[in-house]
């Protein structure tokens, strides 16, 4: 077997053993993809330090919606601890996250990739009404 066989069998195998370990550990992809429809609502979102526009986001209970968050400055992140929704939101990207409110109620969200001082300023809410 030449090393280029070799190489590419090395390559193949860890490449399958890694599918195996990510399905097993229920690891679903960190931007999957989904079905937007027509109808559904968009709303665009600016991080920069230290702040989102709009810092205030209301929603309706069962109303699927995407976030477009765009990053200005630094690689911020996006996390809503109550529903395990996280995202890295990288400059020059458009990152979409996708949700559907299963309650109403406040919750908080936040950057969570530290970008300097002012950075445990930077959060918002998310309202979800009936």
């Amino acid at each position: 077997m030449t090393n280029r066989a070799r190489r590419t069998a090395l390559a193949r195998a860890a490449g399958a053993i890694s599918a195996w370990a990510i399905g097993a550990m229920g690891v679903r992809s960190i931007a999957p993809a989904f079905a937007q429809a027509d109808d559904e609502r968009v709303i665009e979102v600016v991080a920069r330090r230290f702040f989102f526009t709009p810092s205030e986001i209301v929603l309706k209970r069962g109303q699927p919606v995407t976030l477009a968050f765009t990053a200005v400055d630094f690689m911020h992140g996006f996390n809503v601890p109550d529903l395990g929704v996280r995202a890295d939101l990288v400059p020059g990207r458009v990152t979409k996250v996708r949700l559907v409110p299963a309650k109403a109620g406040t919750l908080d969200f936040l950057c969570d990739n530290f970008c300097g001082d002012g950075h445990e300023g930077m959060v918002g809410k998310l309202i979800v009404q009936e």
